[in-house]
């Protein structure tokens, strides 16, 4: 990652984001909007949900709907065996887990540093995109929250 887009050296403005690995796709998510990491474990199906839907979890005593991203963007479900991690949010006073492969690190970004999201990014993902992010050999896909648990997704087959 690039020294000059995480250390606030230019007394520029800069936002803090919590970096997470979906398929090997590089994302980052405002730290405001995350309250929790954990492992989603003893999940609960629901009969008839989007299928995007993972189940629901009970996180030390609230009902949590988790959500995996990997369907959510289109993208081929994890390995069996891969221990999925999850990121805690709320949003209109409803607890979410977003599932995905692996939680980074938290990133100080410069605003300057931000750009908008590329016409030729797939289109499930612009939905989504607040921006992008140029590191060493990668782009970091900006999540907004608020648009993730907005997006529409196509209901569990019968």
């Amino acid at each position: 990652m690039s020294a000059e887009m995480i250390q606030d050296n230019d007394n520029g403005e800069t936002r803090e984001y919590i970096t997470a690995v979906i398929g090997k796709q590089l994302f980052g998510m405002h730290i405001n909007d995350v309250h929790d990491v954990f492992i989603p474990q003893n999940m609960t199906p629901v009969p008839q949900a989007r299928g995007d839907i993972a189940g629901v979890l009970n996180l030390r005593g609230r009902i949590v709907t988790a959500i995996d991203m990997r369907r959510k963007l289109g993208l081929p479900l994890r390995e069996k065996d891969a221990l999925p991690m999850a990121v805690g949010i709320e949003h209109k006073g409803e607890s979410y887990g977003l599932v995905i492969d692996e939680v980074g690190e938290v990133m100080r970004l410069q605003n300057s540093a931000i750009e908008a999201t590329p016409t030729n990014l797939d289109s499930k993902w612009a939905e989504i995109a607040t921006g992008v992010c140029r590191l060493e050999g990668q782009l970091m896909v900006l999540l907004d929250v608020s648009r993730v648990l907005a997006m529409s997704s196509e209901p569990v087959a019968a």
